[in-house]
């Protein structure tokens, strides 16, 4: 199938446009919470202060890879309807093979060994926008958490 007759497959991109919206508004929602959880939890250490910037950023780590795997498995959903479009040069079409391209995608690195055709490139250009945000979203709360931490506590 080319990506002309693809696109003329309007059930399929519906399908493609609102599961990009469900996992967009999911991720942002996941990313708002969790910030808001590693805040709370920070504010709960006790002693050293210094100490909990590391917690921080290895809280937005493993955030983010929660927020990869939700895009990763929306990939590999749509993926299981073949109209939604393909993933090329993934080598088993598995779970791992979406959430590595989900992790290219999110963090913008773009290798170029995977390539979407079809509705699904939607998601692929939303993922790339939103992990881009959330990233950005995560720098400045580590930055705020730095200013705030070592100025106040050396």
């Amino acid at each position: 199938m080319n990506d002309v007759t693809a696109y003329a497959n309007w059930g399929a991109n519906f399908v493609v446009v609102f599961a990009t919206t469900f996992a967009v508004i999911i991720t942002s929602f996941t990313h708002y919470e969790g910030l808001t959880w590693i805040n709370r939890l920070l504010a709960r250490i006790g002693h050293p202060k210094r100490r909990s910037v590391l917690y921080a950023v290895l809280g937005l780590i493993a955030l983010h890879i929660v927020e990869i795997w939700i895009f990763g498995i929306d990939y590999h959903l749509l993926l299981l309807w073949p109209e939604t479009g393909h993933i090329s040069g993934a080598t088993s079409g598995n779970i791992f093979d979406h959430i590595y391209f989900s992790a290219t995608v999110f963090t913008t690195l773009g290798l170029g060994d995977l390539s979407p055709s079809g509705p699904i490139r939607f998601l692929t250009g939303a993922e790339a926008l939103t992990g881009f945000v959330l990233i950005g979203w995560s720098a400045s709360f580590t930055y705020l958490k730095m200013e705030h931490l070592w100025k106040l506590h050396g």
